[in-house]
């Protein structure tokens, strides 16, 4: 996330939504004993959860057949890392452990599903290759689910906000795909708060097209 004030045992507080076909929910905190914009070993734990849409066979009859499913998912990750800062803008690398619980629903009732364990690889990059743009991606593996998100957004500064494109993708074991098209807008402030809007459409895995709106919010201690 954007930079914030140095000091010792720097505490981030941070949350995020990201509204449409396909919901998710987190919250969570990163705290950096050296400070928050100094290089130095920081630690990232959060949690989440979401719901979506899938088309799955059910063989409950004598032909399988094709159901609609909706899948909810809880997980929780606490990581550690090193983040880098430089002339250029700030990188930062985290491994640690995972778990996730997940729930099917559908017309035959709820089923819940064994909790899962497994390691979370997290890979974040900040960069402002000029005074007035900012490239940001993030890559986040992770082995409870067999799964992987990725982010990449360029903007332009204009009214104390970077403003631009941005395009993302997540996919698991399930063989689910969902990409994200849109226009964000990143570090704006709202009082003690910084923001990121997002706006555009997803694309999901035996879905339609629908619109999807993003926001993500983080403050200091």
């Amino acid at each position: 996330m954007p930079s914030v004030a140095a000091g010792e045992w720097d505490v981030v507080l941070f949350g995020s939504l990201d509204a449409g076909a396909a919901t998710f929910v987190s919250a969570g905190a990163k705290v950096a004993p050296g400070g928050a914009t100094r290089d130095g070993f920081v630690l990232l734990a959060g949690v989440g959860a979401g719901q979506r849409h899938e088309r799955g066979v059910c063989a409950c009859a004598r032909l399988p057949a094709v159901s609609s499913l909706s899948r909810s998912t809880a997980l929780g990750a606490a990581v550690v890392g090193y983040q880098w800062f430089h002339d250029w803008g700030v990188a930062a690398l985290f491994v640690g452990p995972e778990g996730s619980v997940e729930v099917l629903s559908g017309s035959a009732g709820s089923l819940a599903l064994p909790p899962r364990w497994g390691l979370r690889l997290h890979g974040e990059i900040w960069a402002r290759p000029s005074d007035e743009t900012l490239l940001q991606a993030t890559v986040i593996l992770g082995s409870s689910r067999e799964d992987a998100w990725g982010r990449l957004a360029w903007g332009y500064r204009l009214w104390d906000a970077y403003l631009g494109p941005e395009a993302s993708l997540y996919a698991d074991r399930t063989a689910y795909r969902k990409w994200n098209f849109g226009l964000h807008a990143t570090d704006f402030a709202l009082g003690r708060f910084g923001l990121r809007a997002s706006a555009g459409v997803q694309f999901e895995t035996d879905q339609r097209p629908s619109p999807y709106l993003a926001l993500a919010v983080w403050t200091t201690l």
